[in-house]
């Protein structure tokens, strides 16, 4: 049994707030994030400094990783989109936090791209239906195959960390964010879970509980309004 957290987007309050009901109701869980902790809110460093400190699991969203490009490859595609996407609250965050950068840096270089586990399979934004024809992997057997593949088309805006498109059924449960939802929605056609319900725009942060590819239950936290004033 794991919980996953949604989207995240620097808010930290409410992130704590979550985690605390995770942890009271499910004593001990292994919990895991989507990405995107970064931008939007005003938390972002307070948020990655917690995610690292609770030993929670993520992967990477594109937010997490135009901020890694902006700061290590300026020039690249990666970094020169977080200009136009919301960074100014997450510099600000670090401003009296300097020598924490390379650590946090370092820790969203190091977090794997996809994660597959537990009978599901966590990424940011997930499998496109248009790679249906370009991955003939088995999940179980070619992960790293996978992962590799996926890297190399990172700033496809059809990619792991940027679709939006209808997503491949890939014969698990497909747990993702990126997609704004109001609610945690659940699409039995792909058995597909979106979990970012839009924490930073004042809704609220969601996650879900899920045991042998089964969604068990759903708690979330409204957001805290000092996240995002």
């Amino acid at each position: 049994m794991i919980a996953i957290i949604g989207d995240i987007h620097g808010c930290y309050l409410t992130l704590k707030s979550l985690v605390q009901k995770i942890k009271l109701k499910y004593p001990d869980i292994l919990i895991y994030s989507v990405g995107d902790l970064v931008d939007r809110g005003n938390f972002s460093y307070e948020v990655v400094d917690f995610i690292i400190s609770e030993k929670i699991i993520f992967v990477p969203g594109n937010h997490d990783l135009m901020f890694y490009n902006f700061i290590k490859h300026p020039s690249s595609g990666m970094g020169t989109a977080w200009l136009y996407n919301g960074y100014e609250k997450t510099v600000a965050s670090y401003d009296n936090h300097f020598e924490k950068l390379g650590q946090h840096l370092d820790f969203i270089y190091q977090s794997p791209l996809i994660l597959n586990i537990d009978g599901c399979f966590i990424s940011h934004a997930g499998i496109s239906k248009l790679y249906k024809k370009d991955i003939p992997v088995n999940l179980d057997d070619d992960l790293d195959v996978l992962e590799n593949f996926l890297k190399q088309d990172i700033e496809n805006p059809h990619g792991i960390v940027w679709t939006r498109d209808e997503l491949l059924d890939i014969g698990k449960l497909q747990v993702v964010g990126h997609t704004r939802m109001n609610e945690v929605t659940y699409k039995k056609h792909n058995n597909v879970a979106y979990i970012d319900t839009s924490v930073y725009t004042g809704n609220k942060l969601s996650s879900i509980i899920v045991e042998n590819g089964k969604i068990l239950d759903s708690i979330s936290e409204p957001t805290n309004s000092d996240d995002i004033r």
